[in-house]
């Protein structure tokens, strides 16, 4: 088994938000991956004394301990679980019911034995692949925030009003209910040769400068790691800026990346 996993802030300036971790059972015989993308807030007060680094590296932490240790729960089920965990250490402090309390998307995968399948979990706009033993690659994606139009995520103020609302977009924040909105599978395991997560900082190669398919990325992070995914964006974001190119949202995101080879 090859695992490898690669996270850089966008900005030196600024703390990292993306979260990552992979944790194998002593065992030796399966797996379990986490990646979350923590949500930027804009200025000002959003109810929280914490920061969204300090509530990435609780929601992951919970998410990595009851995926490895607590197989007889579904990954929703651990996630709606590690959300009441991370909303019960700052309840007492923080205004939970703010539309920007902190929130991140989440990616999870967990793996077992050669008769047990490849779960699999995706919340918001980040990305999962999955390849097969003949190379296929097939990207799970939560894609609510795409179908809506642009124009409704134009102004914070618009945006919030489609946050974690029916005909909106979700993310994990303090409502451990969202955990049912994910997007949720399994494969057999024969079917799975390898298994990659991306926050969009990562995935830029692909969904915003269209260098490769994601069989091309998922080949990409074979050979030259995530941290070299993540050097091929850094390079490219900056090519674009010496071309007066704009990139929407921000020149450089935060960004991380996961690979494993089963």
């Amino acid at each position: 088994m090859r695992i490898e996993l690669a996270t850089a802030p966008g900005t030196p300036e600024r703390p990292n938000e993306d979260w990552a971790s992979v944790a194998l059972p002593g065992s030796g015989q399966g797996g379990t991956l986490v990646v979350l993308d923590g949500v930027t807030p804009p200025a000002g007060d959003y109810g929280c004394v914490h920061g969204v680094p300090w509530f990435t590296a609780r929601l992951g932490g919970a998410l990595v301990e009851l995926s490895g240790s607590r197989r007889n729960m579904t990954l929703a089920e651990v996630l709606s679980e590690a959300i009441r965990r991370t909303a019960d250490a700052h309840r007492d402090t923080c205004d939970l019911s703010h539309v920007r309390t902190p929130q991140a998307t989440v990616v999870m995968a967990r793996w077992g034995g050669r008769a047990e399948p490849v779960e699999h979990l995706v919340l918001s706009d980040s990305t999962l692949l999955l390849e097969s033993p003949d190379g296929e690659v097939r990207a799970v994606l939560d894609d609510r925030i795409d179908q809506l139009p642009r124009e409704s995520l134009r102004t914070h103020a618009s945006a919030d009003a489609l946050r974690n609302t029916e005909g909106g977009f979700f993310t994990a924040a303090a409502d451990p209910g969202v955990a049912v909105r994910a997007v949720t599978g399994s494969t057999p395991r024969g079917e799975v040769r390898a298994v990659a997560a991306l926050t969009d900082g990562a995935a830029r190669w692909v969904e915003m400068f269209a260098e490769g398919s994601w069989a091309e990325c998922l080949g990409l992070l074979r050979k030259e790691g995530p941290q070299g995914l993540i050097d091929r964006v850094r390079a490219l974001e900056n090519s674009a800026q010496e071309r007066g190119s704009v990139i929407r949202w921000k020149l450089h995101d935060d960004a991380a990346a996961v690979f494993a080879e089963l």
